[in-house]
């Protein structure tokens, strides 16, 4: 009798049932090095600098079980991701500092360095907040880079209880830092109260294109594409999208809800309209499962990666092209 060949489940099957296979991001190859890879998916599993509700620590392995939904082609576009760049699940951040805010960064870091060298283009899921920055130490740290950041909140506070690197901090950090370029940052979907109005100054004083979502509904996902890429222009731009910027009847799941969001179909419309810019990687964060109690918040993640990744691999087929 002839045995069947063994397939290492580190090679999940697109085509099985969608209950089968080892949860990886997206149903993509487990990746054992770094060789033969441009978009790298990548768990971030900390949530030390969260302020309110934790339990993003969580959110990787949750998306990774929703991303079991995932299918080849877009209905859209008629286009697969995966013909048009080599995907690979790189695991999780391997973290050895997580009870310190600062080492928890620096374990962040250290693994983005190598991702960075290695010329691959991360697609992060997290944790809280605070991880962007980190990565934007290694991905941005021999240029400014701008950004596209789809938030409920614009995370440009200086200090929280005495700590500098909370989730409510990391593009303060950046700015200051000389990763980000304030000029080139739009912030989209911003609401809200707050205590004081120096997050709201910051972002004045030093730039920073804030769209709070009164504005978002106003001119609608066309014309707010539209200002978006006015501000970003053609250099280097990175997405960073917090599951709070939908609103918590789509999205509960998260460390601090705030009513009055994006649709699920907002959300969708805003990434696939940032296609064709240069991006440099993107990120999806603040998922909470402990507060998802029927797992959709971590479903609407595992879609809106999938947009993410269908435009990030666009944008690496064309750079390969030219």
């Amino acid at each position: 009798m002839t045995l069947p060949h063994f397939r290492s489940p580190a090679l999940p099957n697109l085509d099985a049932p969608r209950y089968a296979e080892i949860a990886t991001f997206l149903r993509a190859p487990l990746a054992t090095d770094l060789q033969e890879v441009d978009l790298g998916l990548i768990g971030i599993p900390y949530d030390g600098g969260l302020t309110n509700r934790s339990g993003a620590r969580h959110g990787p392995r949750e998306v990774r079980n929703q991303s079991s939904l995932t299918r080849k082609f877009h209905h859209v576009s008629r286009k697969n991701p995966f013909d048009m760049c080599r995907i690979a699940d790189l695991g999780d951040v391997p973290m050895t500092k997580a009870l310190s805010v600062e080492g928890a960064h620096d374990d962040i870091s250290a693994l983005y360095d190598l991702v960075h060298a290695a010329k691959i283009i991360p697609l992060s899921v997290g944790g809280d907040h605070s991880v962007t920055y980190p990565i934007f130490r290694s991905i941005a740290r021999d240029r400014q880079i701008g950004m596209v950041h789809i938030d409920a909140h614009m995370d440009l506070w200086d200090e929280f209880q005495g700590s500098k690197f909370s989730h409510g901090s990391p593009f303060r950090r950046a700015i200051e830092d000389g990763l980000l370029d304030p000029k080139r940052v739009v912030q989209i979907g911003i609401r809200g109260a707050q205590n004081n109005e120096a997050g709201w100054q910051y972002a004045e004083d030093h730039g920073v294109t804030v769209m709070f979502i009164e504005e978002v509904n106003e001119l609608g996902i066309e014309k707010v594409l539209e200002k978006a890429r006015s501000v970003v222009g053609d250099g280097e731009t990175y997405l960073s999208f917090d599951i709070d910027s939908v609103d918590p009847v789509f999205a509960p799941g998260t460390g601090t809800p705030e009513i009055g969001g994006l649709t699920t179909i907002q959300a969708q419309a805003l990434i696939r309209g940032l296609d064709g810019l240069n991006l440099v990687g993107a990120d999806l964060v603040e998922i909470s499962p402990p507060f998802d109690q029927t797992g959709g918040t971590s479903l609407v993640g595992a879609s809106l990666m999938y947009e993410m990744a269908c435009i990030l691999a666009n944008c690496i087929a064309n750079r390969n092209t030219r």
